[in-house]
């Protein structure tokens, strides 16, 4: 990677790290200690909150972090971006029967990756959802750290079950646990008599149970919902076994809405005025994705790069009228409102 590419990354990967926590109300991170230091790392996340999930893993996990993403959004002017940081292409039939010959090479950098000794992501569900449990896993994650292991015996390749928790994926200022599980060696799996497609269905069924336990509702089950709205009451500075144990173990209230009080809605068009142009543009960039489970990746790059503009097109309008503490004073203001604002909002709308 040139040095204009590294600096690119890195400062990308602390601009998340810094941001982040200004995002989402608890945002916890466990189990990095489980991470090993001595193998290739091939981590698979669970994949509730689109764009926004390769971010937060990527963000948190030490070092450099390859991802394998979808081939067809590798066009000119993203293609740079991608390769900067460090997407590998992965095509699939619906792209065409001619493009499923580029994963060759794709494959073969990942075991590469692997081997020697550098951390790689890949989501095992294939595709992204809108439910907290873990849908049923494929065997690509599975099956890529098997046959990077069986090319390169001697090198320790690890899988790491990873679960996203989201108190509440479409909403700013709530809870996310960042759960990194207990590492799969896959060289224990080398030795088996099974056949390889015997040995890929044990390695996949050991990875769903390890991201299982990465995750506050691992399954689905009768009293979903009402998991889902017991959860999003609940305070996410807890321990990550704690909110787990508490949503298994104690009786979840009834899902009931309630009509938000005039005098609330009132109050919260107030405090939207201030900054009524930045939310109507994230508005209008969500209306453009048909999947509302885009929504809350855009909320997270609208607070990254969106509000921030704002308030510095608010600096210089209003500096020609003030002086710099007032100035100062009004930004704060006008930050201060947005809080309250999501504050309010996610009290009396569940």
């Amino acid at each position: 990677m040139s040095l204009l590419k590294n600096i690119f990354y890195y400062g990308i990967k602390g601009l998340l790290r810094l941001f982040t926590p200004f995002y989402f109300r608890h945002n916890l991170i466990f189990g990095l200690e489980n991470l090993p230091k001595d193998g290739g790392l091939l981590l698979s996340p669970n994949h509730q909150g689109a764009f926004l999930d390769p971010l937060l893993v990527g963000a948190y996990v030490p070092k450099k972090l390859f991802s394998l993403t979808r081939g067809d959004v590798f066009v000119p002017p993203f293609s740079w971006l991608f390769n900067t940081m460090q997407m590998l292409p992965v095509f699939r039939i619906r792209n065409g029967y001619s493009s499923l010959k580029n994963n060759e090479a794709t494959f073969n950098r990942c075991y590469n990756i692997l081997a020697q000794g550098e951390k790689l992501m890949m989501f095992s569900e294939g595709l992204h959802h809108s439910e907290m449990y873990l849908y049923p896993i494929s065997k690509g994650s599975s099956r890529l750290a098997y046959q990077a292991q069986n090319k390169f015996p001697n090198k320790p390749i690890y899988l790491i079950p990873v679960g996203i928790n989201y108190q509440d994926y479409n909403r700013p200022w709530k809870g996310l646990h960042l759960v990194f599980g207990k590492a799969i060696l896959i060289q224990n799996y080398l030795n088996s008599a099974d056949k390889e497609v015997h040995t890929i269905n044990r390695i996949r069924h050991a990875l769903a149970e390890g991201m299982k336990a990465c995750l506050w509702i691992p399954e689905n089950s009768n009293d979903y919902i009402q998991k889902v709205v017991a959860l999003k009451q609940m305070d996410c500075s807890q321990s990550f076994e704690t909110i787990r144990n508490q949503l298994a173990t104690t009786e979840s209230p009834s899902h009931k809405t309630s009509k938000v009080p005039l005098g609330i809605q009132l109050l919260l068009a107030i405090l939207r005025v201030p900054n009524s142009i930045p939310l109507w543009m994230t508005t209008r960039v969500m209306q453009s994705f048909s999947d509302p489970i885009f929504h809350g990746s855009v909320k997270y790059a609208s607070g990254l790069f969106i509000f921030p503009l704002w308030y510095l097109i608010i600096c210089g309008f209003f500096s020609f009228f003030f002086s710099f503490n007032i100035l100062i004073i009004i930004v704060l203001c006008f930050i201060i409102s947005l809080y309250l604002y999501i504050l309010i909002k996610n009290k009396f709308i569940l």
